[in-house]
């Protein structure tokens, strides 16, 4: 008789925290709000549910690859993802640490001041003197700034 050991969700959670954003390698996906639960069923059937920052996001696929892999990699065998466009992802789901990485990995955060203050911090030295190049950047997800105090351009992970 085999008998089959259960993960609980959190402990599923917790081996999902090796996943990272493949376009942000030192965040992951939970950090990110890209992760927005796991369930388990009672014949061990794993459903990861993920909300991509956007529709078109071209490391969508990686991503699930990678949840796929790391489920793998700790014997489970039956898992779906299952990519959720309701709710729409936001920036209110970043968490302050993927905030903190954001800033160390050179690209300004969001913040929800935006909406009234529209200031963006260079990452690199912290100068409120800067100014916006492109409404796109390296992805969708972020525009291309630059600071006038540094010289340094910078992506700028957009607040929506």
């Amino acid at each position: 008789m085999v008998t089959k050991t259960m993960l609980s969700a959190a402990e599923l959670t917790r081996i999902l925290d090796v996943v990272v954003d493949p376009d942000i390698p030192v965040m992951t996906i939970a950090e990110i709000g890209i992760l927005r639960d796991v369930s388990v069923t009672e014949n061990g059937a794993v459903t990861v549910g993920i909300t991509p920052t956007y529709s078109g996001c071209p490391a969508l696929a990686v991503m699930e690859e990678d949840i796929v892999a790391a489920l793998a990699g700790a014997g489970v065998e039956d898992v779906t993802v299952e990519v959720r466009h309701t709710p729409v992802w936001t920036t209110e789901w970043l968490t302050d640490e993927a905030k903190r990485k954001l800033v160390g990995f050179g690209i300004a955060p969001p913040d929800s001041v935006l909406a009234v203050v529209p200031e963006v911090l260079c990452p690199q030295c912290s100068s409120s003197g800067t100014a916006k190049i492109s409404e796109f950047g390296s992805t969708a997800c972020k525009s291309l700034w630059v600071c006038t105090t540094c010289l340094e351009p910078f992506d700028y992970f957009k607040a929506i």
